[in-house]
C-alpha cells in the first residue's frame, strides 16, 4: 500500500523504539516523514531510514518542551517536504522510582516531555492544518498507563493520562474542520524503554535477573507475546488513513490483550 503518497508525516521521538516503527511504516507507505528527536543521532537516524526504505526522510533535532523549537521544527520539515498532513506526538519519556523518593525534577520532567511536548506539537501541527486547508490527523502516543497507573510511576501515568485527555478535548474542537485526534496506549513492547522497565522495575521488586520480570509480565497477556514496534506503526498509519476519518477522540489500547477497557 502507498496510502501516504506526496504526503508529508512529522514524527516526534521518530529516531528509535516505536516512533522508529512509526515512521519506517509511513516511509514505506509513500510519505515524506520528518523525525524529531532531542538525541544527536537523529539526523543519522533519518539517513539509515531513507536509505532502507527509498523515502525521503529529514532528520531534525528538537526539544519538544521548546515551544519555539517546535515552531522552527515544523517550519523547516514543511520548508523542505511540503505542508504536512500527519503529526505524531511520539517523544516520551520514563523514570521509576517510589514516592518518598520520587523528585520534582522527575514529576516536572515526565509532564514536560510527555504532556507538554505533546501540546506543544498538535498546537503547531494544528495551526499548520488550518494554514494549508488539510484536513490533518494528529495521533498521540499514550500508554497503558494511561488506563491503569502502576507503581513506581505516578509522575509518568499522570502524564499520560492527561495525553488523553487533552486528545479528547482537542478532538471535539477539531471535529468540524474535518481534523481528527485519536490517542494509543502501546503495552508491553520491544523497545529500549522496555529494556530500561525490565532492569529498574525487576531491581525494585524483587531480585529479577534482565529479561525475567519482562517474561513474568508477558505470561499475562493472553497472547502470550510482548508487541513489535511495526504493530504500533500500523495501527498509527490506519488512524492517519482515509479510512479511519471518522474515528476522532478515541484511545485504542494496542497490548495483545493485556488491558480490555
Amino acid at each position: 500500500m502507498r496510502r501516504f503518497a506526496g504526503q508529508t508525516v512529522f514524527v516526534t521521538g521518530g529516531n528509535k523504539g516505536i516512533g522508529r516503527g512509526i515512521a519506517k511504516r509511513f516511509a514505506e507507505e509513500g510519505a515524506k516523514v520528518a523525525i524529531a528527536a532531542i538525541e544527536k543521532d537523529t539526523v543519522e537516524a533519518a539517513t539509515a531510514l531513507a536509505q532502507e526504505t527509498g523515502a525521503e526522510v529529514l532528520g531534525l533535532a528538537l526539544d519538544v518542551t521548546d515551544a519555539k523549537a517546535v515552531q522552527e521544527a515544523y517550519g523547516e520539515a514543511e520548508a523542505k517536504l511540503g505542508a504536512i498532513s500527519v503529526s505524531v506526538q511520539n517523544a516520551g519519556v520514563i523514570t521509576i522510582a517510589k514516592v518518598e523518593n520520587l523528585t520534582e525534577r522527575e514529576w516536572d520532567l515526565n509532564l514536560d516531555v510527555n504532556t507538554k511536548g505533546v501540546f506543544l506539537c498538535c498546537q503547531e501541527a494544528i495551526r499548520r492544518f488550518r494554514a494549508s486547508g488539510t484536513k490533518g490527523r494528529l495521533i498521540n502516543t499514550a500508554s497503558g498507563q494511561a488506563r491503569q497507573g502502576f507503581i513506581y510511576t505516578p509522575h509518568y501515568a499522570a502524564s499520560k493520562f492527561g495525553v488523553v485527555g487533552l486528545t479528547q478535548s482537542l478532538a471535539k474542537e477539531l471535529a468540524r474542520e474535518g481534523i481528527t485526534a485519536n490517542s494509543i496506549c502501546p503495552g508491553i513492547i520491544h523497545t529500549e524503554m522496555w529494556d530500561y522497565n525490565d532492569r529498574v522495575w525487576g531491581q525494585m521488586l524483587g531480585e529479577y535477573g534482565p529479561g525475567e520480570l519482562m517474561a513474568e509480565w508477558v505470561e499475562g497477556i493472553p497472547m502470550g507475546r510482548a508487541g513489535t514496534p511495526a504493530e504500533v506503526g500500523a495501527l498509527v498509519a490506519f488512524l492517519a488513513s482515509a479510512d479511519a476519518a471518522y474515528i476522532t477522540g478515541q484511545t485504542i489500547n494496542i497490548d495483545g490483550g493485556l488491558i480490555m477497557s
